[in-house]
């Protein structure tokens, strides 16, 4: 993915969750992913599925059980 296209799914992010702190960023040695912040927080990857012609983009993101201590 280049630069541009990680800007546009960026873009696309932000719309659609109303969150103009989430950053895509490009990966030093994959081309084929990248990650997904929120400020200066790891959220998730974003990987690039290019098969068949088609392209499509999926975000996975992994949620610890560390992470929901304290959340009732």
């Amino acid at each position: 993915m280049d630069k541009t296209e990680l800007l546009k799914v960026q873009t696309y992010l932000r719309r659609l969750f109303g969150n103009a702190s989430i950053n895509v960023v490009a990966r030093s040695k994959k081309k084929d992913s990248a990650e997904v912040m929120i400020g200066e927080e790891f959220i998730g990857t974003l990987s690039l599925d290019d098969e068949d012609g088609d392209r499509s983009y999926a975000v996975t993101m992994s949620i610890l059980d560390i992470d929901l201590e304290g959340i009732e």
